[in-house]
């Protein structure tokens, strides 16, 4: 074959694979699966009322939808944070049916329960909660810290459960976690991301008054509630391109109303400092704002019925109820769980 009668077919050759590779590119876009919308849960707390959470995760396991990313507060920072680590329904509900693991989680001692008022090993319990005993604190930074329960049981029992104790990325667990506190000195927001998963779970779970804050840096930390309490935008930031939401909040449109209060001859200038500031935020309550946009902003909005009950009931027979009036509303939210999940499996 003659040199010009090569170049000729070469060029020819070369004119058809031009002609014929825009189709074969686009084809082979068509033919490519399109990446999957990533899920993210969130949690929000309540209290005991965190059982029903429970019962509505049933529901989004029975659906098969996969979890991306997690984000909860107060309670849900806890049923939140071992869902990441690998518990599922099945091991939550057993956990929450557990009277022993009740009481840690309230920091109860059972022994004395029945009691008013009780000393035991130089701690005084009321009802069975333990209070510190002011004089045998040896942490300065404990001493100043307004609150009943110790919440010692509870970091426990969370570093068991857990399984973790060292300083982790949150985005390395099973399930990327992130939860909510809010540092009471200075009324801002904590996004847990990384550090101690069970003192992470512990301080957004620090109910003013009831629990001991948590001391870490220059932070006085509590619980999370007080500023986002369905922490959606959160779970949007981890990269959540759909949101499922369990709320637990009832009477969204209650008023709060409160006298103001004198100064008590018991509380250190330091507690009265903290105590005034969870009073003005019940008078101001700055979280609604935010609890507002984040319900709506949530794809699949799952509000429970729990009417009645409080976030105190830690007692079986409300736990019991609790766990079904959540199995009840992930049932109800179960065909747009459904359609979800058949939305995830076309891509």
């Amino acid at each position: 074959m003659k040199k010009a009668s090569v170049i000729i077919l070469s060029i020819v050759m070369l004119m058809f694979l031009c002609a014929i590779c825009p189709h074969s590119l686009n084809a082979a876009r068509k033919n490519k699966p399109k990446k999957r919308p990533k899920i993210g849960l969130v949690l929000g707390g309540g209290g005991a009322k965190g059982a029903a959470e429970i019962g509505v995760l049933k529901y989004i396991e029975e659906a098969n939808i996969p979890i991306d990313y997690i984000a909860g507060t107060s309670i849900g920072s806890i049923i939140g944070g071992l869902y990441s680590v690998g518990y599922r329904h099945a091991e939550l509900d057993s956990l929450f049916h557990s009277q022993q693991w009740m009481d840690l989680l309230t920091d109860r001692n059972s022994s004395v329960a029945s009691h008013l008022y009780k000393v035991r090993d130089s701690v005084a319990y009321v009802f069975g909660f333990p209070i510190h005993n002011r004089h045998k604190i040896k942490d300065e930074s404990r001493k100043h810290t307004f609150g009943i329960m110790k919440g010692d049981s509870v970091q426990h029992l969370l570093e068991e459960t857990s399984g973790s104790h060292d300083s982790i990325s949150f985005d390395k667990l099973p399930i990327p976690f992130r939860c909510v506190a809010v540092d009471i000195r200075t009324m801002k927001e904590v996004v847990f991301s990384k550090g101690s998963l069970p003192l992470a779970m512990r301080a957004s779970m620090s109910i003013p008054g009831a629990f001991k804050p948590v001391v870490k840096d220059s932070m006085l930390l509590v619980d999370g509630g007080m500023l986002n309490n369905l922490p959606v935008d959160v779970v949007k930031a981890m990269g959540a391109d759909i949101v499922i939401a369990v709320d637990l909040t009832q009477n969204k449109r209650e008023k709060h109303k409160i006298k103001e209060i004198k100064k008590m001859k018991s509380l250190s200038a330091d507690e009265y400092s903290q105590l005034s500031r969870i009073i003005a935020w019940i008078k101001e309550r700055p979280d609604l704002i935010k609890y507002s946009v984040n319900s709506k902003a949530a794809d699949i909005y799952i509000n429970p019925d729990l009417k009645g009950f409080s976030a105190a009931d830690f007692h079986q027979k409300k736990i019991d109820e609790m766990i079904l009036r959540g199995e009840q509303a992930g049932k109800d939210a179960l065909p747009k769980l459904l359609e979800l999940s058949k939305k995830l499996r076309k891509r």
